[in-house]
């Protein structure tokens, strides 16, 4: 897996490892600047900083690496009481995650090329998309309200955000990088607060600032892509 991985760097612009590069190198400097040294926490952001630019490719190694940022990051959200941010990943996110996986290995925009198939939503897809959302989200507000998770209407619009990111990375759309981005806002949100409890949790602020970063680039270059591929099809 990791040869696979590193060789799939061949395919990044010079912009992209520039992205990519400088997000580990301020997650990492911000990790040394915490009063309290949490490796679980730099080993997650790390891995979910690389984990953004794959799937800013379009490419499926970054829904491999998003189960493995899931699972660390459900660990470091249970010690912290977020139970929210915990039972998403690990009930939500990384299954959608894992079912991505099968997807995009189902939908490659060329054979033996590592780009995903970028998809329209249907009609149908959008009203599933509303009426689910809903749902999960009044599920979770009352799931959320029984564990007394702190911060709880925060919590709950997190759970919103990242199911619909999920939904819309599980049909290949670039709208997911919107979900996601509103979702990073979020838990910048949730995890100051955290680190105003407990400076080791400092490095979780920089993560979700460094992912709407690739986010923000993540929609854009989706966008592109799904141009380019349109046009090679025309």
């Amino acid at each position: 897996m990791i040869s696979k991985i590193i060789n799939r760097f061949k395919y990044f612009s010079r912009f992209e490892l520039l992205l990519w590069i400088s997000s580990l190198l301020v997650i990492a400097i911000s990790f040394l600047f915490s009063e309290k040294y949490n490796w679980l926490v730099l080993i997650a952001s790390l891995v979910g900083a690389t984990e953004l630019i794959f799937v800013s490719k379009g490419d499926v190694v970054g829904q491999v690496l998003t189960v493995i940022f899931g699972s660390l990051y459900a660990i470091i959200s249970f010690r912290f009481r977020y139970y929210g941010e915990m039972i998403t990943y690990l009930g939500m996110a990384i299954p959608i995650a894992i079912l991505s996986v099968i997807s995009w290995l189902k939908n490659p925009y060329k054979k033996h090329e590592p780009e995903v198939k970028v998809n329209s939503l249907s009609f149908f897809q959008i009203i599933i998309m509303i009426i689910s959302t809903i749902i999960v989200t009044a599920i979770f507000y009352f799931i959320l309200k029984i564990f007394n998770n702190p911060n709880l209407i925060i919590s709950t619009l997190s759970v919103t955000a990242s199911y619909l990111a999920a939904y819309l990375m599980l049909l290949r759309s670039p709208s997911y990088a919107i979900a996601y981005c509103l979702n990073d806002i979020i838990l910048i949100i949730l995890w100051i607060l955290a680190t105003i409890k407990d400076k080791s949790y400092l490095p979780m602020i920089i993560c979700f600032i460094v992912f709407l970063v690739n986010d923000i680039y993540g929609y854009f270059n989706w966008k592109r892509i799904k141009k380019r591929q349109l046009n090679n099809i025309n």
